[in-house]
């Protein structure tokens, strides 16, 4: 696939360069020639210097050719009219944009451009460390009502089967990340110790599902 990105910096330029690594074609766009040094004398996609929403640029870019857009400047407004060029302009169905004011993301969520809120989500995440508990939405349907949540678990789930959690709980195990990799579980998987659970549920049963969790299995067999 040919993949647009605009925005040279950190994350423009390792996302770049893992794209290229997977066999992807890649061209950046940035305003600043000197930013393209980040992407090393190894980099053999397109360089193209200019502003990211000009169609001139994006069309010296390959978007007529892309299948996939993403918006990664340091601007938000920047960001969004460009995801939105790509997508109305030139029909690329696959676009995100990074937006650093969380306020905003939601409303550009829905304009249905797939936003990543870099300190919303960065600051979630330390949370998720400091404060190991509850529900984190990784993902929500376009009504709202049905989400994808890393779930904390009780350790008194550890040594339980996967089929239990579901019965008790009442949602469906998407995936579980052991050691660092993301696993498919059957009913069968047993929970083990430092497993992260993340579930499909009903939105508006989040905070009896937390409950669920945080209390443990009731008393019976695996």
């Amino acid at each position: 696939m040919h993949i647009v990105i605009m925005g040279c910096g950190r994350v423009g330029s390792a996302l770049a360069q893992t794209l290229e690594q997977q066999g992807h074609t890649v061209a950046v766009i940035d305003q600043d020639p000197t930013a393209f040094r980040r992407l090393g004398s190894g980099f053999g996609g397109r360089r193209v210097t200019g502003v990211g929403f000009d169609q001139d640029t994006l069309r010296e870019a390959g978007i007529e050719e892309a299948g996939a857009f993403a918006a990664v400047s340091s601007g938000d407004n920047s960001n969004i009219i460009a995801a939105r060029v790509a997508r109305e302009m030139f029909g690329i169905e696959n676009v995100a944009a990074r937006i650093y004011d969380p306020r905003r993301a939601e409303v550009y969520q829905r304009l249905g451009i797939p936003t990543v809120a870099t300190v919303r989500w960065t600051a979630d995440q330390m949370l998720r460390r400091l404060l190991p508990s509850g529900a984190e939405p990784l993902w929500r349907d376009p009504t709202g009502g049905i989400q994808l949540a890393e779930v904390h678990a009780a350790p008194s789930w550890v040594g339980h089967k996967i089929s239990k959690l579901q019965e008790e709980t009442g949602v469906r195990v998407a995936f579980l990340t052991r050691l660092g990799e993301a696993i498919l579980p059957t009913s069968q998987t047993v929970l083990q110790e430092g497993d992260l659970v993340h579930v499909m549920m009903r939105t508006d049963e989040v905070e009896k599902v937390e409950a669920s969790f945080a209390e443990g299995p009731k008393e019976g067999g695996h």
